[in-house]
């Protein structure tokens, strides 16, 4: 239960502090920093190493990759029926597709399912949205946008992130056998722990509500697919189809039902795909996640 609380009291926080006059400039950024280069890559060889490796955890993992292809299908193909222009398209393609399955995801995945959930919510971030954000997403925003990324270039970012290194590294370690030395367990212990109020904290810095937008069209359809349609889909899709239960199914819901991604949307903003529209889907999809989110826990068990 403190689990669960701490998530709006720390979000609360972060929203209350854009008040704070005298607040370092930048702060948000640097606690993105913290998350990205020190506390994913300790999650990563905290959990990994000991995940009990088995076929049904692709279907997780695939989840990321079903929830952003079916958005490209989707809003490319209304786009190009309703003749929305490229900038809109773009921006519901890569910001509904994409899921915030990290620093939102992880702290509300540990707060429902415990330590166990978070290994597979790694899984799903790491091997899907992370890779999907790095490459898939920005080849989408070339194609929509006005900027051109090489390939070579997109594949040196996936290589060369930090996180990405560490998953690879701890997924070898658990292929080949090899535990994370206990010594530094409790070091990555500490950091883990970090990651609730930190992710929050960073989260509600950058929650931005235009009221006035409020009334777009598109805003609506970006997060009735997101935060109700692609969860249905891969509930449907899991339990039904592939006949998939417990822990897997259910973060891989769960984390489907997450809000749209901010680095989805800092994408969609850099290749001027509808700017306002990318940061209102983030700025009203987080709070609004925290009651769909409640609705599909309760559904799903």
């Amino acid at each position: 239960m403190l689990n669960i609380l701490l998530i709006p009291i720390f979000l609360l926080f972060g929203i209350l502090l854009q008040k704070v006059k005298k607040l370092p400039s930048g702060l948000s950024a640097y606690l993105n920093q913290y998350l990205i280069y020190v506390v994913l890559p300790a999650l990563a060889l905290k959990y990994l190493p000991f995940v009990d490796m088995d076929v049904k955890l692709l279907l997780p993992i695939a989840s990321a990759y079903i929830s952003f292809g079916l958005s490209w299908l989707i809003f490319g193909s209304l786009g190009k029926k309703l003749i929305w222009s490229d900038g809109i398209t773009g921006c519901l393609i890569i910001t509904a597709g994409l899921a915030n399955t990290s620093f939102v995801g992880f702290p509300i995945v540990r707060a429902l399912y415990g330590e166990e959930g978070v290994e597979i919510a790694l899984l799903i971030d790491q091997a899907g949205s992370f890779i999907i954000v790095s490459s898939i997403a920005i080849i989408v925003a070339s194609i929509y946008g006005k900027g051109k990324k090489r390939k070579r270039d997109i594949s040196w970012k996936i290589l060369s992130f930090p996180p990405f290194i560490f998953f690879v590294l701890a997924i070898g370690m658990n292929w080949l056998k090899v535990s994370t030395p206990s010594f530094i367990m409790p070091a990555l212990d500490w950091i883990a722990f970090s990651l609730t109020p930190v992710a929050l904290t960073s989260v509600g810095l950058q929650v931005k509500i235009n009221w006035q937008g409020m009334k777009s069209y598109y805003l609506w359809y970006g997060l009735l697919y997101k935060l109700i349609f692609i969860p249905l889909v891969i509930w449907g899709l899991f339990k039904h189809v592939f006949e998939l239960e417990g822990l897997p199914l259910q973060v891989s819901v769960i984390e489907s039902a997450m809000a749209p991604m901010i680095t989805g949307s800092i994408i969609a903003i850099s290749h001027d795909l509808e700017p306002k529209l990318a940061s209102l889907l983030v700025g009203v999809g987080i709070p609004l996640s925290f009651v769909t989110i409640a609705c599909w826990y309760w559904l799903i068990g």
